[in-house]
């Protein structure tokens, strides 16, 4: 994507760096508890504090789920990684340093193919959670605030940090990247890739040049972006803002900023720090990682199938359109629970179930903020929805309330249409009976409508269709309605029977 501003037009340039936490049970180098949610400061113990004498030892499952994500995203896995000592003095830093991998990490060059283009990732490489500080205060943040709380169960989580090459070109192709990626490392069961809970966060690094030009522009690195709708307005605004800087004759300042989405503006947290920085340097404490044999080929062995492999699958299986596979496996859990619900179908087809699940489930999800694991409605709850509407017992109109009654308040849809008695008459007989009716109480609005022209025929057919919807007090199956009101309606004009 290129931005034009007067009579130049620039390139945009990003790389993304993505924090997983990894869904192990424990710590990275402990035994305190991976969880989500705690008491502030219970999951903690000498190792994660950094307390002296204490010593790290490294979990063998982050080892194994590192593997994972080397084998789907087609990285190098080296004979053996290093971790180093990252060292910087922040709060929620309780050792004063990071523990992580520098220039020996356990995956390098992979890559990931997005729209049908491939993205490289530089690599992907093993390192430890900070502490959450939470600033007190009208602002939310440290400038402003008037104290700070620091909780260190998040301390030592395992994250797996991936980090792309510089070759996406637009915040759209970022969002896409970040989806895709989402999407894999769900898949193959290493994270629970909650951005909304920060088990996965995404840094920018945004740049513009002019097109073709050799070198880069000066970046600026968006930290912990939350969402990817927030990431695409980040890399737009940023993008925006150098050219802006540059076209006024400024100079951009390498520095780091963070993403405000109530104001919809990227601020300056502080200078960009480089490698150097840090001083690294390798952890004595800590052997290099050494995957077996043994260990890759279970691994290897284990593999699910893959987002792009399953959104082929099911395009061809279910007979769905690729933007719709797309948006079903692009959210966690949802593909697994639209498959169940096919498996449980008696009446009604695959693509009925993609739509109720890409339409009205997934709009519940949004908006509640709820996880397709935690769902009232079960997937043979649905599978029973698709099934009342296949069968003429609920209108699709019906189904939505019914769907929408599932999801808030639980309850099985059957039961809820026995409960609200809204079951739709698809009886013909009855159609018909009240139909016969509905012609003989209005006999001159069928003779205007034997007599009128295309104008009043329409008039007086949706004036007899609404009287008869009236009669069945909105319960008459409306599809059979309509072929039974128009056979009835020529024979009145043909004068049959």
């Amino acid at each position: 994507m290129t931005l034009t501003v007067g009579t130049k037009t620039w390139e945009i340039v990003v790389g993304l760096e993505v924090h997983v936490e990894l869904a192990t049970n424990t710590k990275l180098f402990c035994g305190c508890a991976n969880q989500f949610g705690s008491e502030p400061n219970t999951n903690i113990c000498p190792v994660c504090l950094g307390l002296p004498g204490s010593l790290p030892v490294l979990n063998e499952r982050a080892v194994e789920f590192a593997l994972r994500v080397g084998e789907a995203l087609h990285f190098e896995v080296p004979a053996q990684s290093v971790f180093h000592r990252k060292n910087y003095f922040y709060p929620d830093m309780p050792k004063n340093f990071q523990t992580s991998q520098y220039d020996e990490p356990i995956c390098s060059q992979g890559w990931i193919e997005v729209d049908d283009v491939r993205i490289n990732i530089t690599r992907a490489h093993l390192e430890e959670d900070t502490g959450k500080t939470t600033h007190l205060g009208d602002t939310g943040r440290i400038h402003g605030a008037d104290s700070s709380l620091v909780d260190y169960n998040r301390a030592g989580v395992p994250l797996l940090e991936i980090v792309s090459e510089p070759e996406i070109r637009s915040a759209e192709q970022a969002g896409r990247y970040v989806e895709e990626l989402r999407a894999t490392l769900f898949a193959i069961g290493v994270s629970d890739v909650k951005m909304e809970e920060g088990s996965m966060r995404v840094d920018a690094n945004v740049s513009v040049r002019p097109p073709g030009a050799p070198e880069f522009g000066t970046r600026c690195e968006i930290k912990n972006v939350n969402s990817i709708r927030s990431l695409r307005r980040a890399i737009d605004f940023e993008a925006r803002r150098q050219v802006d800087l540059i076209d006024a004759g400024e100079r951009v300042v390498q520095q780091t900023r963070h993403w405000n989405e109530d104001d919809g503006r990227t601020h300056s947290m502080r200078s960009k720090e480089e490698a150097y920085d840090y001083r690294y340097f390798p952890e004595p404490d800590l052997v290099p990682v050494v995957p077996t044999d043994a260990m890759r080929a279970a691994v290897r062995a284990a593999m699910p199938e893959l987002p792009a492999a399953k959104r082929a699958r099911l395009v061809e299986q279910w007979s769905i359109a690729d933007k719709d596979a797309r948006i079903l496996v692009g959210v966690p859990g949802l593909p697994d629970y639209a498959e169940a619900t096919v498996a449980a179908l008696e009446s009604g087809t695959a693509r009925d179930v993609v739509n109720w699940a890409t339409g009205e489930v997934l709009g519940f999800l949004n908006d509640s903020g709820a996880s397709v694991d935690g769902l009232r409605l079960t997937p043979s709850g649905l599978a029973e929805l698709v099934g009342l509407v296949a069968a003429g017992t609920i209108s699709r109109s019906q189904a939505k309330d019914v769907l929408a009654a599932a999801l808030a308040e639980g309850g099985t849809p059957g039961s809820i249409v026995a409960a609200r008695g809204i079951a739709q008459v698809s009886d013909s007989g009855a159609l018909e009976a009240a139909i016969d009716a509905v012609l003989v109480a209005n006999a001159d609005a069928v003779a205007e409508w034997c007599n009128g022209d295309d104008k009043a025929k329409k008039k007086k057919r949706g004036f007899l269709m609404g009287e008869a919807m009236k009669a069945l007090q909105g319960q008459g199956n409306p599809q059979l309605l309509h072929q039974l009101l128009d056979r009835k309606l020529e024979h009145a004009a043909t004068g049959s029977a």
